[in-house]
């Protein structure tokens, strides 16, 4: 099953603050391709779009939602794991940055960045591998 959670973390933020996970079956029949605007070199290895872009955009926003309700005033660090997820950590900055900006009240941001490699097999080595740009 695939399943899209978004989930904010902060000891603060109550369960009713959460964003509701949604899942997706393995029996989904997916989007026809001819509903979608689909890049010529990726049109023979494609038979249908199962989480269309627009929904991970509208999921992406309601997570920037609930962090900052969830986040009632108090600074965020936001904290992106390169390489993969830097596109999905640009898209969700934006989000907050935009409540932030219209907003009633201004939350402060430190944004860094984290490297890690995945062929780590231990805490320890997860460690020795972690590196803070």
């Amino acid at each position: 099953m695939l399943s899209a959670v978004f989930t904010v973390t902060n000891a603060s933020v109550e369960e009713k603050n959460q964003v509701t996970p949604m899942s997706i079956g393995d029996d989904e029949q997916g989007y026809d391709l001819d509903l979608f605007c689909i890049p010529k070199h990726y049109a023979d290895d494609l038979e249908k779009v199962y989480i269309p872009h627009g929904l991970i955009m509208d999921r992406t926003e309601r997570l920037a939602r609930e962090i900052m309700k969830g986040m009632g005033g108090h600074h965020i660090v936001a904290l992106c794991v390169l390489k993969g997820g830097y596109k999905f950590f640009a898209d969700l900055l934006d989000y907050i940055k935009a409540l932030n900006r219209n907003s009633d009240k201004s939350i402060p941001m430190t944004v860094d960045f984290i490297r890690l490699k995945s062929y780590c097999v231990s805490i320890f080595a997860i460690l020795c591998h972690l590196y803070i740009n």
